[in-house]
């Protein structure tokens, strides 16, 4: 049995492309059911009174960055099915995730304050160096060789 190689390479990049798709509609799925999820616990908080608790407000909060970083994803998908450069979504991303991080901080959740200093100290590190590459990717206005051709 004699296997075409340029035939072969097709077939799996086609099925690459296929699986790229599906990734993408199970991410708007994931979305769909945390914006759903995100209105069940607004409706619940109002109900129950606790809407105003700065708890609720922070589970909010974080809920809401959580779906902008399935977003994120989803564009990273996208634009990588695409043969676009990613390079800014993935950086948007993580600025989200670290702020999220941030916003749920609690020093209270660390066994001693020495912990919670470094964890403190390593988000704004991170929140820095992201801040930093999303900087640096603007101002030289990185672009894949495709994009470049266009």
């Amino acid at each position: 049995m004699d296997v075409d190689v340029d035939t072969a390479v097709g077939l799996s990049e086609r099925l690459m492309r296929y699986l790229e798709t599906v990734a993408a509609f199970v991410l708007v799925g994931l979305f769909a059911v945390g914006v759903f999820d995100f209105l069940l616990q607004i409706v619940d908080l109002v109900r129950t009174g606790e809407i105003a608790q700065t708890d609720a407000i922070i589970g909010l909060i974080d809920e809401i960055l959580l779906l902008f970083i399935i977003v994120e994803i989803f564009q990273t998908v996208v634009a990588y099915a695409q043969e676009k450069s990613v390079i800014r979504i993935v950086i948007a991303a993580g600025l989200i995730a670290v702020a999220r991080k941030i916003i749920s901080f609690h020093a209270g959740d660390y066994a001693s304050a020495t912990e919670a200093a470094v964890s403190a100290a390593g988000y704004a590190g991170l929140l820095l160096a992201l801040v930093a590459a999303l900087y640096v990717v603007q101002r030289t206005n990185v672009a894949t060789p495709t994009e470049q051709d266009v």
